[in-house]
Parts: structure tokens; sequence; C-alpha cells
């Protein structure tokens, strides 16, 4: 076996704000270099090498393949149109999902797409679709690698073949077809000429409409930054136009990069956007207004906000004349957390969480906003709420539900009458979860706040603190990023012995906008005690102790992970960091840093800086630290998180850990940020880190 090569130290002090700090491993942000790439193959080989040797990494991949083999179906973004549902399906044994259509509730299921059958070194996947109102056409992007990268494709459904055109640079899609199903809307991002910096990868993107057949150089820009004086817009905002069926009003809608609050503007007619500069938009909302979600009927539009309700409420106004102070109140404020709105004939529905658990209500609609108070509907068992599929014009709607022990099943809401019935288009996952349980409990954050906890084991654990326990944890964007969901891989976890234990931390949306703002920049190191509080209950509790426990954390929950590790290091016997974020003070520098500004801060103000500094885990690891062994991963073809955010702190701590434990940088070369990555690719990863978690947990 090689050994593991050293990266070269070549240090770069930097000052802002008053703090100063040292950071030897600046040379690896030139992350196209052959220094960089020769260092991250080497790394990567010896890491693999490593793993390939754990003694229980074979036996765990097996096991965990050949639960995936009989692990059921999952299905995803159901959209109905035409009296067609299209959605994604993906089955076991199968790499990525396919999309696929039913005429009907209880049609026949009929293939349309299936990335699988392409051939070719790099795997494919379809990342979104938009199918057009009359069911003959479907607007998809497909990507290469995990990249994201998406080109956009129109398959004409009945014959199962592509039109003739494809649109480069439009890796987000976010795709409206007109009403004719002739033409449609969608966001691109402008060709980038040599020369420019990655930090304006995604600016001045653009709304452009194309029509079937048209060239799409030529396809005309009708909504974005410039095109209209009375629309304001960013460089690095995020446009897109929304329609509504039987409905002549569109929304155009401004993204702030990350942040959740939506500016809203409304127009009468698509026929205004002949000539974009033209076009009399209506502003309807702002940032400051707290608005996070939208749904229209007739000349009314519903809006989400947290304003004066940090667990939301839904309120009503006229979209020709909007008045947000003197809207009506549609669904007031309480313990649920309004988490999305949707339109389902003369009902609006509103998907919750309350108490960690999923929850529909209903409110019966007049012509101009509500007729009474909510109403739950009941669903069939306790679980997340994954999705929620209406149509405008129907009294009826898809439901997703799921948990953590319970595999995905899809219903049919008769919305008008509040019942529901499984459509059986998926049948219970023939994997045996009856020996396993699931638990919902609070850990005492250090400031007194309780922080949920869910814990997944098998039934009859013994509390003697000697159980192989992982921790999961993130909190940012106000996002939940953990809900109760079937995992079928896991058994091979639990079969084990093994603990997965989930911490709700602040930063994140379980309590609405409270939770998200009490974890978020200055706050941030909330979100890092909730993570040590949560891992201090466990020990407690009896479930296990330091040389048994590991945490992790990804993509921005490097936070929790990445600070947990450099605060506590005695707390843990593994850290894992998967694609995560560690070096929060070079991270706007990236290319998909700008937009997240309004999430973790800027080094551009005092204030920002500071956020960032509390965020960032790479600048406080100290040499001669014992710190316990750690698990790095990346995607070379990561377009959220650059390379070297992991390489800097898979190196920093190779160097200065005093503990002789191993810090590995796992390298996914065909991969990116986990999305579009397959089940195998999936499996193998995950087979490799509880396999390292076992080799490194204090042996019996």
């Amino acid at each position: 076996m090689q050994t593991q090569p050293i990266a070269r130290v070549d240090t770069v002090s930097e000052t802002l704000h008053g703090f100063t700090w040292d950071d030897p491993y600046r040379w690896m942000e030139d992350w196209h270099s052959d220094e960089l790439k020769q260092w991250v193959a080497a790394q990567g080989q010896y890491t693999q090498e490593f793993l390939n040797k754990l003694p229980q990494r074979d036996s765990l991949l097996k096991r965990i393949n050949e639960i995936n083999e009989s692990g059921g179906s999952e299905i995803s973004t159901i959209k109905a149109v035409g009296g067609r549902y299209f959605y994604l399906r993906h089955d076991s044994g199968e790499g990525v999902a396919k999309l696929v259509v039913r005429t009907g509730l209880d049609g026949a299921e009929k293939v349309l797409f299936d990335p699988n059958s392409l051939e070719g070194d790099v795997h494919t996947s379809l990342d979104w679709f938009y199918p057009s109102p009359d069911g003959k056409y479907i607007a998809y992007g497909l990507s290469q690698g995990g990249s994201e990268e998406s080109i956009l494709y129109i398959l004409e459904v009945d014959i199962g073949k592509n039109l003739p055109e494809s649109i480069t640079r439009t890796r987000f899609g976010m795709v409206e077809w007109q009403a004719d199903s002739q033409s449609f809307f969608y966001r691109r991002k402008p060709e980038l000429l040599p020369g420019t910096p990655e930090t304006e990868s995604y600016h001045n993107m653009k709304v452009h409409l194309h029509y079937l057949g048209q060239d799409p150089d030529t396809d005309q820009a009708v909504f974005g930054r410039g095109l209209n004086p009375a629309v304001e817009m960013a460089a690095a905002d995020f446009p897109y136009l929304a329609t509504f069926a039987n409905n002549s009003w569109v929304l155009g809608v401004a993204v702030h990069g990350v942040l959740s609050e939506l500016t809203i503007f409304a127009l009468p007619s698509l026929n205004k956007l002949k000539d974009p500069a033209k076009a009399n938009w209506i502003k309807i909302a702002d940032v400051e207004d707290g608005v996070t979600g939208y749904a229209v009927k007739g000349d009314t539009i519903f809006l989400k906000t947290h304003r004066d309700a940090l667990r939301y409420k839904v309120i009503a106004t006229s979209l020709a004349e909007p008045d947000l102070a003197r809207a009506e109140l549609v669904i007031p404020p309480s313990q649920s957390v309004i988490e999305q709105i949707f339109i389902s004939g003369d009902y609006l529905l509103s998907r919750d969480l309350e108490a960690g658990l999923g929850k529909l209500r209903r409110v019966k609609l007049s012509n101009t906003g509500a007729e009474g108070a909510p109403e739950t509907i009941e669903l069939p068992f306790k679980g997340t709420l994954l999705e929620v599929a209406a149509e405008e014009d129907k009294p009826e709607a898809l439901l997703v539900m799921t948990s953590w022990t319970a595999s995905q099943r899809v219903y049919q809401v008769q919305v008008d009458q509040g019942t529901l019935k499984d459509t059986g288009w998926l049948a219970p996952a023939p994997v045996d979860f009856s020996g396993v349980e699931a638990h919902e409990v609070f850990a005492t954050s250090k400031d007194g706040t309780q922080v949920p906890l869910s814990l997944i084991h098998k039934k009859g654990l013994k509390l003697d603190g000697r159980n192989p326990t992982l921790l999961m944890g993130y909190g940012n964007y106000g996002l939940i990023a953990y809900p109760s969901t079937f995992n079928p891989a896991m058994l091979a976890w639990y079969e084990l012995g093994g603990v997965l234990a989930v911490a709700h931390i602040r930063g994140g949306g379980e309590y609405g906008k409270e939770w998200h703002l009490a974890g978020q920049k200055l706050n941030k190191q909330n979100n890092v005690d909730d993570f040590i509080a949560s891992a201090e209950y466990l020990i407690a509790n009896g479930y296990t102790t330091p040389p048994y426990l590991a945490g992790e954390g990804v993509s921005g929950g490097g936070i929790p992970s990445g600070n947990s590790l450099v605060q506590r290091p005695d707390l843990w016997a593994v850290i894992v960091m998967r694609v995560a974020v560690t070096n929060f003070l070079r991270f706007e520098y990236t290319e998909n840093g700008p937009p997240n500004i309004p999430e973790f801060g800027t080094t551009a103000d005092e204030e920002g800086f500071r956020a960032l500094q509390i965020a960032d885990s790479y600048h406080k690891v100290k040499d001669g630290e014992n710190y316990p062994a750690v698990l790095v991963t990346t995607g070379l073809n990561d377009p959220r998180v650059v390379l070297w955010q992991a390489t800097k702190m898979a190196a920093r701590l190779q160097a200065a850990s005093a503990s002789g434990k191993p810090v590995l940088l796992r390298v996914e070369a065909q991969g990116g940020h986990g999305m579009g990555s397959t089940r195998f690719q999936i499996n193998a990863e995950v087979a490799d880190k509880l396999a390292f978690l076992l080799d490194q947990f204090k042996k019996d």
C-alpha cells in the first residue's frame, strides 16, 4: 500500500477586521492546477486502498446491496396534467431514477426515459422535468457525473423521441409552458467569456421564451435584470416566471441566492411580455414581507409569510391591487410550521410540520379568500409528508408518505371530502424493519434550549454505553435536512447493533423561522452547541460513549461536524465530513459562494465576517491536538462545494493531528454533491463509511 501523500505548505497570512490568521494551503484554491490534481489522485488512491482493506467493508457492501436489491421502489416529483401523471421512479437494483407516465390513476405505468439504459463511461442523471399542459411534450434536463450541469431536451411523449433542439446552460431548469403547449419559458445562465471570475457563474441569469422548433440562440429574454425599469434585480438574483392553469396571470419571481424570502411581481397577461421593457409589472411582495411561498386562484394570490408569524401564516390579497397591510388572514399562525401551500379545486392545501410529523390541512375558498377555519385531513400513519401534488383545477391531490421504519406509499386525497385511498403505485418494501424502532427525545443545549433528537435502532437495544452510534446534523437555510424517511440501506447498520441519531439543530426549519434565525450567522455557535448537546445526551443516557461515537455533517453540515471536531475532539471516535464546507472565510470566493452570502455572511462587512469566523472550522485546527479519526469526502464534479474545501481541511488535519488516527480524503471521480449519484455509488460510500466507523470504534 502506498504512503499517504503530504501536502506542500505555503502559508498565506491574512488580516481582516482586526483578525489575523494563517492559511497554509491557500495554494489549493487553484484547483485546476496539476499539482493539486496529482495530490488529490494520490490521496484518493491511498484512501480507497485503506477502505478496501477494512475487515467489514466487503460484508457491509454485500449486505447493503442485498437490501437495496429488495428495498422496494421510490417515487418523486409527481406532476399531473391532461389526465396523465408523470413522475420519477427509482426501482431496486437501478442506478438512477427513470421518468414514467400513467394515463389515469389506475392506468398502466409506461417508461418514457431511462438514463440507466444509456451507455458510456460516465453515468447520466435526469435532473428535472416539466410536462406541457396537454401532456404531449416534456422538457427535461440531463447532466453527467453528478455535475448538475443540465442540458434541456424536449421529449414528444406519444412517440418517445426528442425534438431536434437542445438548450445548454439550463442547470436550474425552471420551465413554465404556455397554454398552447407549443412554447415555454426557461431560465438560462449567460455564456461566460474567457477570464470571467467563477464567482460570476450565476450572474445575470434571465428567463427566455422558446418556441418548439426554434433555434435556442434566438430565444428572446423576457424577464430578468435590466429588462424592465419596474423590476429591480441584483446581478446574483435568480429570476423565474410562474403561470397557472385556466388563468391569465403570470408571476415574475426574483430569488435572492439562498435567501428564502422572495420578491414577487405580477402581470395580468403573458401578452404583455411581447415587449419586456414595457410590461406593466405590479410588485406584490419584497424581502421585508417575509414571503417564502405562494399560490394563485383567479385574481387572488395566497402568500405564505413569516412576518409576525415565525411558524408562518397564510394571507390573501388581490393581484391587481395588492395590499399586504390589509390582506385577509387565511391560515393563522399556530404550533404547526407551514411548509408549502397549494390550490386544489376550491380548496387551499397546507403541508405542515407539527412535533416532527407531517400534517395536511385544507381551507375552503371563496372568490376572494377563505370560507371558515382550516381543517385537518387525517393521514394514514405518523410520518413525513414528502410530497403533495395538486392540480389547480381539480379537487384531488396525491401524497407521498414515509417514516423512519415505513417505506414510501402514494395516496390520493379527495380534498373536497377529506378522504384518502392508497393508489397502489407502491407496494410496501419487502425489507423487514419489524425489528427496528424509532423514537423522539430532546437534548438540552448549552443555553437550555430543547433540541429534538431522533433515535433509530433495533428493538431491545441494551443501554450499556457500548453501541456503535452515528449522530447526524445539519441546521442551515431553514431546511429540514433529515425528516423521518425510510432508508433501507441502514438496516445493515441496525443489524450490527448500530444506532442512528439525527439532531434537529438550530439553523434548520423544524420550528419555522425562529429555529432558522436562532442558528444563523452570529448565532451559528448555537448550531454547534446543539450538536454537542445531542452527543452528550446519547452518552448520558447509555446509548454510547466517546469510543463508540461518530458525528457526521454533509455540505453546510460541515459547521456542526467541523466545529464539534475542533471544539470537542475528546467527544468523538470519528468525525465524517461529506462534501462539506469547512473554510467559510473563503467560501464566497467560489462559484457557488455569492448566492450563499445571505445565509452565512460576507467578509466585506465586520458582522458578516464574524459570522463566517464562527462557522469556519478549518482555521481553528490546532497543531499537536489529539483529533479523532476523520473521513472527508469530495466529488470532482461538485458544483456546490468546491473541491478545495475538502482538500484544505484534510491536509490541515493530516499535518496537525497528534493522535496517530487516520485522516482520509475519499474522492468520487464521477460524482458531485450527491444529486445525480447512482445507487451503486451511494451504496459503496455508505459501506466505506460504516466500515471505517466500526474499524475506529473501540474493540471489545
